[in-house]
């Protein structure tokens, strides 16, 4: 003989244990007719077997002071599966009597029956076996096919309605022992099985009936629901119409001042670009004339150097002649080509520095612009230039102290030296009043370009207030145009919340019809309840003549029951067909129940 595996054994004996305790419950429930209580004991007895089956094969986990072994850590991980189970767990958390967690279990059990949700909780549970492993063992019952057998079962105690109080009772002292002594049976339970089938199809009516109702309470609920959420959205939808309306009527306000404004400002502007484009035309017309002054000036100067130039060669050519007489004396002569040599040299660099002078007063003739570099540079140069003439001077005193000496020599070449060199202070002096009498123009020119620096300053001013009022206005514009896009989008908005409106009415009318209709069906049905609700719907197995004919049942005489009074006729006696209040197709009625519908029908008639 093949021994049996113990654990299996446990779990089969678990099995049947739940199976008798679900169905003793079922018919002990329907035979009492009412919801149940805490005291109950089939009650009492089930969540302990259900607390035995949870328990087996439940892993032990050693904590820092004691071994722990509960169900409730596999229950809490139904909130994460499931998440309407939520409700049930923060409950159990706030219950104030509780203090272990196998006290939490059996509430989280009994908030479970109350709910009508056991079976589909612990359904989540078996699904998810990863999970389970954490807690249970491979060979337990949650980990093998008996637990979904189980769940199957459960799903029979939907048809229970308890009342269990749980802020009262004390679950964590509890003692879980099965009571086997409920489920052996005696003679009086046998007897008593036809009572109880017969109580089981009443009451299956009356739960089909229940149920009935509370899906059509459900739906009116959720249509009331409905109509009082498209109402609330369609005061708040007119409610934002009025604000929107009040908006475009501010925006349209703002619009017209901004416009009123924007002409106002475009004409003021307009007016001070003319005045400002007749004071820019006089300031031209004066700088033009103040260049042509200027020009004037500037031409001027340039003939009194080419005159210059002139003399200078001139002089040049008088001291080569007076060269040319002297060689009779060597030494003399020696020294004065020394100095004609250097005085030579000087003049090239005279000239040089005039044609940097004419190359600077071209410059400053093409560029207007760098007048006051120019003008110093033009005074540095004549500074250089008296310097150079100082020098000059000195030179010249040097040759008069060397033809003195030479004049001891031959006095005609000292006195003609002599008259040479007082034309030379007489030019010199010429040259010295003319250099003072450019500066005084130099002097003269600068202050006229201070004055056109300062009103090109002013004039910058004015031109930069001008751009600075200019892009204010764009700015102004570019608001405008903006704001006309927001009213534009507003306008769009208000046509397109108008048309949600008119979807929303027609839709509320619609819902308006459906309800009227459904009031119209829940009537026809609670008509059909108040008629069913005193008839009693036989059995085909206790039904073996007809009731009008007597006569019996065969293969041949079928069984067919009148929807009006329950009982069971043949089909000679009930091939009659009307519609009830209960359904408004015409259905299959006895002879008997067909007069009396006719007699009601023309008795009502007028």
């Amino acid at each position: 003989m093949a021994t049996k595996d113990p654990t299996a054994v446990e779990r089969a004996n678990l099995l049947n244990m739940a199976k008798l305790s679900i169905k003793g419950l079922i018919e002990s429930a329907l035979s009492f007719g009412r919801t149940l209580d805490s005291d109950y004991p089939p009650l009492q007895q089930f969540f302990v077997v259900m607390e035995h089956c949870l328990k087996h094969g439940l892993k032990v986990r050693k904590s820092f002071l004691s071994y722990n072994k509960t169900i409730w850590g596999p229950l809490e991980l139904v909130e994460k599966l499931y998440p309407e189970a939520e409700e049930i767990g923060a409950s159990v958390r706030d219950l104030p009597g509780l203090k272990t967690p196998l006290g939490r279990a059996r509430a989280w059990l009994r908030l479970a029956l109350m709910q009508k949700k056991m079976a589909d909780y612990l359904r989540c549970l078996i699904i998810q076996r990863d999970l389970l492993s954490e807690f249970y063992e491979y060979h337990a019952l949650m980990m093998e096919e008996e637990g979904a057998v189980i769940v199957g079962l459960l799903v029979g105690l939907n048809v229970i309605d308890a009342n269990l109080c749980v802020k009262g009772e004390d679950l964590d002292s509890q003692v879980g022992v099965i009571d086997f002594s409920m489920y052996l049976k005696n003679e009086e339970d046998i007897g008593n099985k036809e009572r109880n089938v017969q109580i089981a199809a009443i009451l299956d009516q009356k739960n089909y009936v229940e149920e009935l109702n509370r899906q059509l309470n459900s739906t009116v609920s959720s249509l009331h629901s409905r109509v009082d959420s498209l109402e609330k959205s369609n005061t708040k939808l007119i409610e934002e119409l009025a604000i929107a309306k009040n908006n475009i009527i501010k925006l349209q306000e703002e619009n017209h001042q901004l416009r009123s404004e924007n002409k106002l400002i475009l004409m003021k502007t307009q007016q001070h670009l003319e005045v400002t484009k007749v004071d820019v035309e006089t300031e031209l017309q004066t700088y033009k004339h103040s260049r042509q002054g200027l020009d004037e000036m500037y031409n001027d100067a340039r003939r009194q150097l080419r005159d210059e130039s002139q003399l200078r060669q001139e002089v040049e050519n008088e001291l080569a002649v007076q060269v040319s007489m002297k060689h009779e004396i060597e030494l003399a002569m020696k020294l004065l080509e020394k100095d004609i040599h250097e005085k030579q040299d000087t003049l090239i660099g005279l000239r040089q520095q005039l044609e940097e002078v004419k190359a600077i007063n071209i410059e400053m003739y093409q560029k207007l612009q760098g007048s006051e570099d120019g003008l110093k540079e033009k005074s540095e140069i004549i500074a250089q230039l008296e310097e150079k003439t100082n020098k000059i001077t000195a030179a010249m005193r040097q040759l008069e102290q060397r033809l003195q000496q030479a004049e001891k020599a031959q006095m005609e070449a000292e006195d003609e030296d002599k008259k040479y060199l007082q034309e030379c202070q007489s030019k010199s002096d010429n040259l010295q009043k003319q250099i003072s009498q450019k500066e005084k123009q130099l002097v003269q020119l600068e202050t006229d370009l201070k004055i056109e620096k300062e009103w090109r300053q002013t004039l910058q001013e004015d031109l930069q207030k001008e751009k600075d009022a200019l892009s204010h206005l764009r700015n102004e514009t570019q608001q405008i145009i903006s704001l006309k896009k927001e009213f534009l989008n507003i306008q769009d908005e208000n046509q397109q919340l108008k048309k949600i409106y008119h979807e929303q009415e027609q839709a509320l009318q619609e819902l308006g019809n459906k309800l009227s209709e459904s009031k119209l069906k829940i009537e026809d049905i609670k008509e059909a309840n108040k008629a069913l609700q005193g008839l009693v719907w036989l059995k085909d197995k206790e039904a073996t003549h007809c009731k009008l004919c007597e006569k019996e049942f065969s293969l041949s005489k079928r069984k067919h029951h009148c929807r009006n009074c329950g009982e069971i006729f043949c089909n000679a006696c009930s091939d009659n067909e009307l519609p009830l209040p209960s359904s408004p197709k015409p259905v299959r009625v006895c002879d008997s129940c067909h007069a009396l519908l006719i007699q009601r029908c023309s008795s009502n008639l007028p």
